[in-house]
């Protein structure tokens, strides 16, 4: 289970090599993702707090990058944070998030990209539920929610 010390650990001295890169042209991105998709995953953008369904939805499920559809977080860890946002606890594997130092807005903040395609997907912070303490504060434009189980 990652911790906020591993997370700061990750953002401060690097992430581990995904298991596979997808890597496309902005053309190529924008022919695939709706402009708010694009935006927020390709140009570090933000959703509006509260525009997704997504927010209080808790049905078991997995959800994947929107991007390259790697699988990143199960429904198991999601909870309600009240921010207007999708939060988790924890990835569904240790090396599916990368982080980075964020300093933007006069705030630091630690960045969380897929690590397959480097795609923004939010921030996470150390305020979540036990056992991690972590919230990963997702947009949901980000995430594509899997209807099958595992």
């Amino acid at each position: 289970m990652l911790t906020w010390r591993d997370v700061l650990a990750r953002a401060r001295d690097g992430n581990p090599a995904p298991a596979r890169r997808v890597e496309r042209t902005d053309e190529e991105w924008r022919a695939q993702l709706s402009p708010e998709q694009f935006h927020v995953t390709r140009q570090h953008g933000t959703e509006r707090a509260f525009s997704s369904e997504m927010c209080s939805r808790f049905e078991p499920g997995r959800y994947a990058c929107v991007c390259c559809g790697t699988l990143l977080f199960d429904a198991a860890t999601k909870f309600e944070s009240g921010t207007g946002w999708p939060s988790f606890t924890q990835p569904v594997e240790p090396d599916v998030i990368a982080y980075t130092a964020d300093h933007s807005y006069g705030m630091v903040r630690v960045e969380t990209t897929c690590a397959t395609c480097d795609a923004h997907l939010g921030h996470v912070f150390p305020d979540g539920p036990a056992p991690s303490g972590l919230r990963y504060c997702m947009n949901a434009v980000a995430l594509d929610k899997l209807t099958d189980l595992p």
